[in-house]
């Protein structure tokens, strides 16, 4: 009897304390997610479902590819939450999911950039600024698992410097700690120098003007070492023919001709307080600085002078040495007569230019 009597207590006891448990424990409904983002290659319930309880770490679907966006229809979902036992999901009227997978991306400039510093100094190439790659398969940029945040560190660099041939190797460290990621990329690079190039065909002694010449990168191996650049071009004379689209180099070039065969010149002869200017005739052209002759017009005689502007030639003037004490000694006949030029001229009244200030 009193067996029975403590079981009936127990009983009455536990169903008037029923209701205040009910109501202290708190019951979360899952609730589906519009759109979710995920790290890795699979997409678990607690990703796209909150308040997912002890079912939230079990794989459903795989993820879409690195930096893309997948969806997921909402009726597939929720058959799929059903068979691991999630039930009373609040779809809040959504017709899919949106997934998104992150990604690392490698830009493929940034790829060819790190091949080219690979690559630098290596059996006879220059800066890596100056190479010019050519990859066997184009570069594209690539999508890699957001877990990749390593540099590309160069493992493998090979050149072959008569073929021009290039095979790179790279490794990227993962935060996983996985396997690092493997690329590999193989081509040409070929070193190149900035160059004058002609936009037209140029004759011989022709000067060459500003609207003939463009910039363009070009082959070291076509160029050479002495590639023009194009200020040391424009103004300058051309020492032979050169074809239009042919890269400059400094032998190709000259100082332009100032002074032209059979050009009539003006002689300059000037000394001390003397400056006296006579017509001649060019026997020889010549740049600035070169020596020629030329034919005084006046006294018909050949004078040596150097080129000194265009069309202009200065003509030095030997000055007669003093008279000696002795009024019988010699006189320097050779000096009177390298200045009978000078006598000549003041006698024809060639009329005597001021001066520039």
């Amino acid at each position: 009897m009193m067996i029975r009597i403590l079981a009936l207590a127990t009983a009455l006891l536990a169903v008037g304390h029923a209701p205040s448990f009910a109501q202290g424990r708190e019951i979360s409904i899952p609730v589906l997610r519009a759109s979710v983002t995920v790290a890795g290659d699979l997409v678990r319930i607690g990703d796209i479902v909150d308040n997912a309880g002890s079912a939230e770490k079990i794989a459903i679907y795989r993820a879409p590819d690195p930096g893309t966006t997948g969806s997921l229809p909402v009726t597939q979902v929720l058959a799929t939450l059903r068979a691991h036992q999630v039930i009373g999901v609040d779809t809040r009227d959504l017709a899919a999911i949106s997934v998104t997978r992150l990604a690392r991306s490698i830009e493929a400039a940034e790829i060819e950039r790190e091949v080219a510093r690979a690559l630098e100094r290596r059996s006879g190439l220059g800066d890596a600024a100056n190479l010019s790659l050519t990859f066997d398969r184009d570069v594209q940029t690539l999508q890699l698992d957001a877990s990749n945040s390593g540099t590309l560190q160069p493992t493998a660099v090979r050149y072959d410097s008569r073929s021009g041939r290039f095979d790179v190797s790279f490794e990227i460290a993962n935060d996983a700690n996985a396997a690092p990621t493997k690329l590999r990329f193989t081509g040409t690079a070929v070193e190149t120098v900035e160059a004058a190039v002609l936009a037209r065909g140029v004759e011989r002694n022709e000067v060459i003007k500003s609207s003939d010449v463009i910039v363009e990168r070009r082959p070291k191996a076509e160029v050479g070492n002495d590639a023009a650049a194009r200020d040391n071009v424009v103004g300058m004379q051309a020492r032979r023919q050169l074809r239009s689209g042919q890269a400059v180099r400094v032998t190709d070039l000259a100082k332009p001709d100032l002074v032209v065969r059979d050009q009539n010149v003006t002689l300059i002869y000037e000394s001390g307080g003397l400056y006296l200017t006579i017509r001649g005739k060019a026997l020889e052209g010549g740049t600035e600085g070169d020596a020629v002759n030329v034919l005084n017009l006046q006294s018909k005689r050949t004078v040596s002078g150097i080129v000194v502007g265009r069309g202009q030639v200065s003509v030095a003037v030997a000055m007669p040495r003093p008279v000696p004490a002795n009024a019988d000694a010699p006189v320097a006949t050779g000096a009177l007569e390298a200045a009978a030029p000078v006598s000549v001229a003041a006698n024809a009244s060639v009329p005597v230019p001021r001066r520039a200030e």
